[in-house]
C-alpha cells in the first residue's frame, strides 16, 4: 500500500510538471536562463549574459532601476569613442582645463586626476583617466569637448540610452556624481542620482564592447600613470580589482567599470572571456569595494564551471533539410545553400543536447551571387524550452546567415517562356489526374 502511493504521488508529480511545462509554451527558463542557481549574492540587483548571443545566464532583480554611480561612465566613454569614429574629436587634441573640471578636481572623496587650471591634456590621456582611474575631472571635461557642455552632453547619454533600449535608465551627470553636489556647477533637479537596471548596465556594456572592442585595451590596465615624465607625474592602480596583480585578481577579467556613491553603494559592471566565451556580469548595490568583486567572482565561476560555447557547425556547411533554396527567374530552379560563419551555441557543460535546423529563406529572385545572403538558419534546441535574452531583439536576431555556395544567372526571356509552358501543361494533368 504505501509502495502505492508513492507511485502514485510520482506520477501525479510529472502530470502537474508536464500540464505546467505547456501552459507556459515558451515562456518558461531553460536550463541555460535566469534565474539558473541559488547563488546567494550580496546585492541588491545583479545580472550574467553571454555576450556573444546575448543570453541571460543568471539574474536576480534586474530591472530595478537604481544609482549606478560611475558606471554612468561607460556612457561617456561610448560618446567619446563615438565622436572619434565620426572624426568630431580626435585622440590628440588637446583639451584646456576649464573652470568647471578644476571645480571637479576639488571635490574631496571624489576620483579624479587633480586637474589644474592652466593645464591642458590630450583627449586620449583624459579617456585614459575616465576610464581606468574613472576621473571625474577628466570626464566633464570630455563631455565639454564633444558636446560644448556637459548638460549637452548628458542629453546625448539619454538619447544613446533609449536607441539601445535601456528601458530603466535616466542620466543627469556624465560621471554618476550626484547632481546637488558640484557646487555652483549643480543642477537643479527633482533626480538627484543618475538611474540604470543590471540589464541596462549589461546592455550598455554590450554595445561598448561591441562597437568599440578597443575599449577593453584601456580598461584592461591595472594601473595608469598621469602627466608622465614631468615633475608632476601621478600614478594609480585601476579600480577594477579583478585585473592582473591586484587583490581581487580573477583570470580573463579585462574590464570594465566600478561605481561608488553613498546612494549607490559599491557597485561593478565587469567582463571575463574564456575560452572563447565572454561573460558580462553586473552587481549593485553592494556593502563594499571588496564585496563588489567578491559577488561577481560568484557569478563568474558559476557561468565558466556550468555554461560553455559550443560549435554546432562548420562555415560554408551545408545544412541538413535546407541543402537547397528555391530561385525565381534563374537558369538553375534552385540554389546551394551553406552556413556564412560558424555556428555556435551556449549549452551547458556535461548534457547532451541536440539542436534541429530551422532555415528562413529571403524571397530569392536571380541573379544570386556566391557569397551572397539569402536567409537566416536558427538552431532549436530539441526538447527545451525558450532561452531568456537580455534584449527581445537578441531573440529576433539570433542565429546566422546562410549564403549561397555558387552563382546563378538570370534565365533568358525565352528559357522563362518554354519553362511557363511545360509548368502550365505539367499543372493541367496533375489537376486532371487528381479529378
Amino acid at each position: 500500500m504505501k509502495r502505492k502511493t508513492w507511485t502514485q504521488r510520482l506520477t501525479g508529480l510529472f502530470l502537474s510538471v508536464a500540464v505546467f511545462t505547456t501552459a507556459m509554451g515558451g515562456t518558461v527558463a531553460n536550463a541555460e536562463t535566469a534565474p539558473a542557481a541559488n547563488l546567494q549574492l550580496v546585492a541588491k540587483s545583479a545580472i550574467l549574459v553571454e555576450a556573444s548571443t546575448g543570453k541571460v545566464i543568471y539574474s536576480n532583480n534586474p530591472d530595478v532601476a537604481l544609482p549606478p554611480a560611475s558606471m554612468s561612465k561607460m556612457m561617456s566613454e561610448y560618446l567619446v569613442q563615438e565622436a572619434i569614429k565620426q572624426k568630431k574629436i580626435s585622440w590628440d587634441d588637446v583639451v584646456p582645463v576649464s573652470d568647471y573640471a578644476f571645480y571637479i578636481a576639488k571635490i574631496s572623496d571624489a576620483s579624479g586626476v587633480y586637474l589644474n587650471a592652466g593645464e591642458s591634456f590630450t583627449v586620449k590621456q583624459l579617456y585614459e583617466a575616465m576610464a581606468v582611474v574613472s576621473a571625474n575631472d577628466a570626464t566633464v571635461l570630455l563631455a565639454e569637448k564633444v558636446a560644448g557642455s556637459e548638460a549637452n552632453f548628458v542629453q546625448m547619454m539619454n538619447k544613446k540610452a533609449a536607441e539601445f533600449g535601456m528601458k530603466s535608465t535616466s542620466f543627469v551627470t556624465s560621471t554618476g556624481l550626484p547632481a546637488n553636489e558640484l557646487g555652483p556647477y549643480s543642477i537643479k533637479t527633482d533626480q538627484l542620482e543618475n538611474l540604470m537596471s543590471a540589464r541596462d548596465s549589461a546592455i550598455l556594456a554590450r554595445a561598448l564592447i561591441r562597437d568599440f572592442p578597443e575599449a577593453l585595451e584601456v580598461s584592461k590596465k591595472p594601473s595608469f600613470t598621469f602627466r608622465t615624465g614631468t615633475p608632476k607625474e601621478w600614478s594609480k592602480k585601476s579600480y577594477n580589482w579583478m585585473l592582473p596583480g591586484l587583490i581581487s585578481y580573477y583570470q580573463g577579467v579585462d574590464g570594465l567599470k566600478t561605481g561608488y556613491t553613498k546612494a549607490a553603494g559599491y557597485c561593478f559592471t565587469g567582463t571575463a572571456v574564456r575560452d572563447n566565451m565572454r561573460l558580462i556580469s553586473v552587481v549593485m548595490n553592494t556593502e563594499s569595494d571588496t564585496q563588489r568583486f567578491s559577488e561577481t567572482r560568484k557569478l563568474f565561476d558559476y557561468g565558466f564551471s556550468n555554461f560553455k560555447m559550443t560549435k554546432q557547425m562548420d562555415k560554408n556547411a551545408p545544412i541538413k533539410g535546407f541543402e537547397t533554396a528555391a530561385v525565381k527567374n534563374g537558369v538553375e530552379l534552385s540554389v546551394p545553400v551553406v552556413t556564412g560563419s560558424e555556428v555556435s551555441m551556449l549549452t551547458k557543460i556535461g548534457s547532451e543536447v541536440k539542436f534541429t535546423p530551422n532555415v528562413t529563406f529571403q524571397d530569392l529572385s536571380a541573379p544570386i551571387k556566391q557569397g551572397q545572403v539569402i536567409g537566416k538558419l536558427v538552431l532549436k534546441e530539441e526538447g527545451g524550452k525558450e532561452a531568456e535574452f537580455l534584449q527581445s531583439e537578441d531573440a529576433e536576431k539570433a542565429g546566422v546567415d546562410v549564403v549561397a555556395s555558387q552563382d546563378v544567372e538570370e534565365a533568358s526571356w525565352i528559357r522563362l517562356f518554354f519553362r511557363s509552358i511545360i509548368q502550365f501543361f505539367s499543372n493541367l494533368f496533375s489537376s486532371g489526374t487528381g479529378k
